[in-house]
């Protein structure tokens, strides 16, 4: 199993700290966030050709007693209208952000703050995944975390 599958189901245990079995997981965030990436890496599939998401792809990841069904929705201004749609039923939102793209913090800020007003996700965990650690320009956690003003949020379990 991979390192990030690995990762994601002990935050998942965690934040969720219930034996459901079979969880629904969206995951957004803004256009090259690295969505797409992290649901094939999730499903131990190739990523060496990744084409921005139209509309939304899933997939059922099955790994130590969970059945994972992930939702990866497109990011493009255009498509974020409808996030909104998928958020019904939600166990967790994982809310991906590029860590070397300090040009969008404000705006990827903007649409999270938007996001954890929908009464969908009410009392749902989030998981802000900082992709693309790997790069030498990526912000660390601590000033993407104020970047996002994290702080503010107090009515949810976060990782």
């Amino acid at each position: 199993m991979g390192e990030v599958q690995k990762g994601l189901l002990s935050v998942i245990q965690k934040l969720k700290g219930s034996e459901e079995q079979e969880l629904r997981i969206v995951l957004l965030g803004l256009d090259n966030a690295g969505k797409t990436t992290l649901l094939k890496r999730l499903a131990s599939e190739e990523v060496n050709t990744i084409t921005p998401t139209q509309g939304f792809n899933i997939k059922s990841v099955h790994s130590h007693g969970f059945k994972l069904n992930v939702w990866d929705i497109g990011g493009q201004r255009a498509i974020r209208a409808y996030w909104k749609k998928y958020l019904g039923n939600t166990d967790m939102l994982i809310y991906v952000i590029d860590s070397a793209d300090r040009k969008r913090f404000e705006e990827t800020g903007q649409e999270l703050s938007e996001l954890v007003e929908e009464e969908n996700l009410t009392g749902v965990p989030l998981l802000v995944f900082a992709n693309k650690q790997d790069l030498a320009t990526a912000s660390p956690a601590a000033e993407i975390a104020e970047g996002l003003n994290l702080h503010t949020y107090r009515d949810r379990p976060m990782e």
